[in-house]
């Protein structure tokens, strides 16, 4: 239980740390700060395949299933994105 509490304070924090950095980040640089959101998602989606296929509990293979999922929307939106936008800066 304390191990849970700690990793839920540390979650809270983290989703505060993130809103607060974002919020403070120019227009201009949201292009590079979602490719560089995109290169952490993809190591995300190494741990959590790793978690998925380690297979202690059922529950780390659904967890870790459910974050490859949620992951993968993330970087392909991500890519989406950011190529759309990277398209609005070319010359025609």
């Amino acid at each position: 239980m304390e191990i849970f509490v700690i990793a839920l304070t540390i979650l809270v924090l983290a989703n505060f740390l993130g809103f607060e950095v974002i919020s403070k980040v120019p227009p201009t640089l949201h292009t590079p700060l979602m490719s560089g959101s995109n290169a952490i998602s993809g190591i995300t989606i190494i741990g959590a395949i790793l978690s998925a296929g380690s297979q202690h509990t059922t529950l780390t293979a659904v967890l870790g299933t459910a974050a490859v999922v949620f992951a993968m929307i993330n970087v392909v939106g991500g890519f989406l994105v950011t190529h759309r936008m990277l398209r609005m800066f070319k010359r025609k």
